[in-house]
């Protein structure tokens, strides 16, 4: 081969290769979303481009994708979660392992296409509310690979599409999308059954902003009102509406729940769960790379009762009583061999010699009655047994 001709070629290798893995990271970076996928959303009618919302659920391991519609978000998918750190509850700081729960904002600049962990996007610990409350941390991702300190382990197939789905909102205008995160699925009887727990306040938070979404099936407007979330109204006089009728009954519903006896519990983690998708999958063999302490795993998700449950009453209906009580029913007292009633027995010869009966009317009033009839127009007391008293006046009667 001529040498000129060499010189050129080698140069071109050599490009090549240094620019070989950065390619291949803004490949993957750029991987289109699957065409099953695109096909769930053009099934909800809407697009790669629409507004997207995300809903992490930490007991169940589960993340939920919505995508905005003509009438508010609809569901799209559930993706299974490989691990999660901590116990249920709130981050609060730095090196607690604890996977964060709030409402959070991801613009653009979040987005990290160069992550140590395949893809990867920061969900925005810590928020108003974390910091509110001395929260401290940074860099809690979603992310590849199975192992957590803190973050939403997804591994990199997972992340790959979640990736894909956020780039494409944000690059059909979307200024950024919404993570919601919450212990478990906010349902009136996982609130019931948590109802003990040390975060059951701050949880009840969470669940008002669930129910708000749920009914509204609007992004949330979160702001945060002396240390605690709020949220803005919806601007449909209707949906508001909706909103306020659904949070009256998931209220009664939890309230009705602890008084039919639900148990209550605390559950516990060694450090954190797994969806039971990845855990069936690694147990036939399945590779999803490094899996952070996968010994805490075999005590993940613990149930500890603190309050046993237990069948409540149920209160007899008013026209099962009347039948009870009827003069022909069995069960009504005057079928009851030798019942007499207390206001036909004759009276009791020997009452005299326990509780002798008054002879005045002031005599059978009580203690404290007596007491308060006392006082006249002069300022002076009307004894009970006065002439120009009260009781006396009701005596002569």
């Amino acid at each position: 081969m001529p040498l000129s001709t060499s010189i050129p070629l080698a140069a071109g290798l050599v490009v090549l290769v240094l620019a070989g893995p950065a390619a291949a990271q803004a490949g993957k970076a750029e991987a289109p979303i699957p065409a099953a996928t695109l096909a769930l959303m053009a099934q909800k009618g809407v697009t790669a481009a629409s507004p997207v919302l995300f809903r992490a659920y930490k007991k169940e391991s589960e993340i939920e994708v919505w995508k905005k519609g003509r009438a508010g978000y609809v569901f799209i998918k559930t993706f299974p979660i490989c691990r999660w750190s901590g116990q249920l509850g709130p981050k609060r700081k730095s090196g607690d392992r604890q996977t964060p729960e709030g409402f959070y904002t991801v613009p653009r600049r979040q987005m990290n296409p160069n992550s140590h962990y395949y893809l990867s996007f920061d969900v925005g610990y810590p928020n108003a509310y974390d910091r509110a409350h001395g929260g401290t941390g940074s860099a809690v991702m979603v992310h590849g690979i199975c192992s957590s300190m803190g973050c939403f382990a997804m591994t990199n197939g997972t992340v790959g599409e979640i990736y894909a789905i956020a780039r494409d909102a944000l690059n059909g205008g979307q200024a950024a999308f919404q993570f919601q995160s919450y212990p478990f699925r906010m349902t009136a009887e996982n609130m019931a059954r948590h109802r003990t727990d040390p975060n059951i306040a701050f949880w009840r938070e969470l669940k008002a902003g669930s129910d708000r979404f749920e009914a509204s099936r609007e992004e949330l407007q979160v702001s945060v009102v002396a240390g605690r979330y709020a949220f803005a109204p919806s601007r449909d006089p209707a949906i508001e509406a909706a909103v306020t009728t659904r949070r009256a009954v998931e209220e009664a519903r939890m309230t009705a729940l602890a008084e039919a006896g639900e148990p209550a519990v605390r559950t516990t983690y060694s450090d954190g769960g797994q969806n039971a998708f990845w855990a069936a999958y690694t147990a036939r063999g399945g590779a999803v790379g490094d899996i952070s302490r996968p010994e805490a795993l075999a005590f993940a998700g613990q149930e500890v009762v603190v309050v046993p449950g237990h069948r409540a009453h149920r209160p007899v209906p008013d026209t099962v009583w009347a039948g009870w009580a009827a003069p022909e029913s069995g069960l009504s007292p005057r079928q009851m061999a030798g019942f007499v009633p207390v206001y036909e027995r004759a009276p009791d010869p020997f009452g005299a010699l326990v509780a002798p009966l008054p002879n005045r009317y002031s005599d059978a009033l009580p203690s404290w009655l007596a007491a308060g009839l006392a006082g006249s127009g002069s300022g002076r007391p009307i004894l009970a047994g006065s002439p120009g008293g009260l009781l006396a006046s009701a005596e002569a009667l």
